[in-house]
């Protein structure tokens, strides 16, 4: 049986066409064609990037069975946005979920943290302040969400009521949003893909309060932030992220990865949040930077036939 090594150096010498599908995640990475790929992204930083996308892999017993193209493709989106992918650090995931849409595949998807929403939003250099966070009983009273003022309170106790989200433009554009604890809770509840839609599963279950930042974050950027096409592709790309995995951390059984209203506006006596035209994610434009699966295929046979 061939190695690694051996399946590595028959893709950069041999004339005949290789399948990528047929190789493992590592040998696959290994290949010429896709180191180059990242070095194009990412220069001297590409072959930490790929070790760190080979550790985390290897750490994971459910990214470890998912589609090695799908876990590269996910990984060259986060590669495109510079940002780390580390578990630990928060900016971004590649998260396995099975695609029943084809085949019942278990594959890998791109999705970015709250941590990474902010990155991205202080590279634009138009923030001077930017911040997400829990709200605890007593520290707000008397909201009023059309002129967006409120009194500050003092902490009661460790029970989260809400979330808030604040930005001040260079400009002096400034924006305060929150979001109480019920209407986060219907928002879940609404996207929810699993079987029971009420059930906590997944990163929700693990860490509620992230994502409900992220959420927070997500939205009041995408209504009244400056969105560079950095964060525009990046808020693309995930958008059509799964983000529930059951008990087990098993991915949840979904019948469609992508809906046509994928996390858009909940309605206004639900939710205070923005509607979110769908769009096609940034990763099929022609002029993107960010490159899909069927890209990176058809790059891989050019260069290995």
């Amino acid at each position: 049986m061939a190695t690694s090594k051996e399946l590595t150096q028959k893709l950069g010498n041999a004339p005949t066409k290789v399948d990528p599908k047929t190789l493992g995640i590592k040998a696959l990475m290994e290949t010429p064609t896709m180191q180059n790929k990242f070095k194009e992204v990412l220069k001297d930083k590409s072959s930490g990037f790929t070790s760190s996308v080979l550790n985390l892999v290897n750490n994971d017993s459910y990214l470890s069975k998912a589609d090695p193209m799908s876990i590269l493709t996910s990984a060259m989106i986060a590669a495109t946005l510079d940002l780390p992918i580390d578990k630990n650090l928060g900016f971004a995931w590649l998260v396995p979920f099975r695609d029943w849409k084809n085949g019942n595949q278990q594959r890998a998807q791109f999705q970015l943290g709250y941590k990474g929403y902010i990155q991205l939003a202080l590279r634009t250099g138009q923030y001077v302040h930017i911040n997400a966070s829990e709200v605890y009983k007593g520290e707000i009273k008397n909201w009023d969400r059309f002129t967006e003022m409120f009194e500050r309170g003092e902490k009661e106790s460790d029970e989260v009521i809400g979330y808030l989200g604040y930005f001040e433009m260079t400009n002096g554009f400034k924006k305060t949003v929150f979001w109480t604890k019920d209407q986060m809770e219907a928002h879940r509840v609404r996207f929810n893909k699993g079987k029971n839609p009420k059930a906590l599963t997944g990163v929700w279950k693990d860490n509620y309060d992230a994502m409900a930042i992220k959420t927070v974050l997500r939205n009041m950027l995408g209504k009244w932030g400056i969105l560079s096409i950095e964060m525009q592709k990046a808020q693309s790309a995930d958008e059509t992220a799964p983000e529930d995995i059951d008990d087990s951390g098993n991915p949840i059984d979904i019948t469609d990865n992508v809906t046509t209203d994928d996390h858009a506006d909940d309605e206004s006596d639900k939710v205070e949040a923005p509607k979110t035209i769908t769009k096609k994610p940034a990763a099929k434009k022609k002029d993107s930077k960010v490159q899909s699966q069927e890209e990176l295929l058809n790059g891989f046979n050019a260069e290995n036939s």
